[in-house]
């Protein structure tokens, strides 16, 4: 069990709710990733679990329930504490969202850095049978006016509901995620890249040095849909990667060409983090969502034979 040495305050706008939101990081004793909602009094922990995630993760992950204690968008915050090796912290927050920074990890791996964390390693959720999940398992979940909304966007963008995540063993090497974006837009195309943890100093480093700063993504001429309806109302040029309304260029400068299929690869070690340890095993992720990446460890865990857990030394 490993947590920060002390207090790491972060204070931001939550992409979505575009709500100024103040958090605060400390240590603690319990094992988990905790968060609790200071402006709710009383105030129940509400676990960054994968068996606590939410309804709305089409484009963030949320954990709680959504009709009450809830904190959305954990997804970048739980990969920056992946990173740093935290795997026990109870996180108070005075909002509904997590902030967004500038769009990436690089800022909360920063802060945590700088505060230091006690010395430790992470439990091994070892993959020993591959489980699959595919987009139209996700789809047939959804309350229909999500599937309308869905489907409006998706017919916006001209993009297709055919993607899947799948898990497969490796023999407990660590974490390797191999991800693939196809979108129409001429910008992005076809990306793909790859990322391998093990808890060694290079993955580490690797992370922070090529995957970190990567941004989160979107088409500008969807914006004013995603604000009627609640969604992108804090997200600016500082935090988001604009895709011109042609789709052949950003309005603002990316830091990669691919930025877009890197800022995948920290959404995947963010939600896979909601497991409590490393998995470790193959993740292959073709067109691949938070929804999905969350019903993969329900598949996952739904079986024990299906993994392996090697505790922490």
């Amino acid at each position: 069990m490993t947590t920060v040495l002390k207090n790491v305050n972060i204070t931001g706008v939550g992409i979505h709710s575009g709500t100024q939101v103040n958090v605060t990081v400390m240590p603690t004793d319990k094992n988990g990733i905790w968060f609790r909602r200071t402006d709710i009094n009383p105030s129940d922990l509400i676990a960054a679990s994968w068996n606590n995630v939410g309804e709305a993760k089409l484009r963030n992950t949320t954990i709680g329930k959504l009709n009450a204690e809830h904190v959305q968008t954990i997804e970048h915050l739980m990969a920056a504490l992946f990173i740093v090796g935290v795997d026990s912290a109870i996180i108070d927050i005075d909002g509904p969202e997590t902030p967004i920074l500038d769009g990436s990890a690089a800022q909360f791996i920063d802060m945590f850095r700088q505060a230091g964390v006690t010395n430790g390693n992470l439990k091994k959720i070892v993959v020993k049978q591959p489980v699959i999940v595919n987009a139209t398992e996700i789809l047939k979940q959804l309350p229909w006016w999500v599937r309308v909304k869905l489907a409006i966007i998706n017919k916006i963008a001209g993009r297709k509901s055919d993607g899947f995540v799948k898990l497969v063993p490796n023999g407990g090497q660590g974490l390797r995620i191999n991800a693939t974006l196809v979108y129409p837009e001429k910008i992005i195309g076809k990306q793909s890249c790859s990322y391998f943890y093990d808890g060694s100093e290079k993955s580490i480093s690797d992370f922070i040095d090529n995957f970190a700063r990567a941004r989160t993504f979107g088409k500008f001429s969807e914006w004013e849909y995603l604000k009627k309806h609640g969604m992108g109302r804090g997200a600016n040029e500082n935090n988001v990667i604009a895709l011109n309304d042609a789709g052949d260029g950003t309005l603002n400068k990316t830091i990669w060409p691919d930025e877009f299929v890197r800022h995948k690869i920290i959404d995947a070690v963010g939600d896979m983090f909601t497991s409590g340890g490393i998995i470790c095993g193959d993740l292959i992720s073709y067109k691949g969502s938070h929804a999905m990446n969350n019903e993969v460890l329900k598949k996952l865990f739904s079986d024990e034979k299906n993994y392996d857990i090697i505790d922490a030394e």
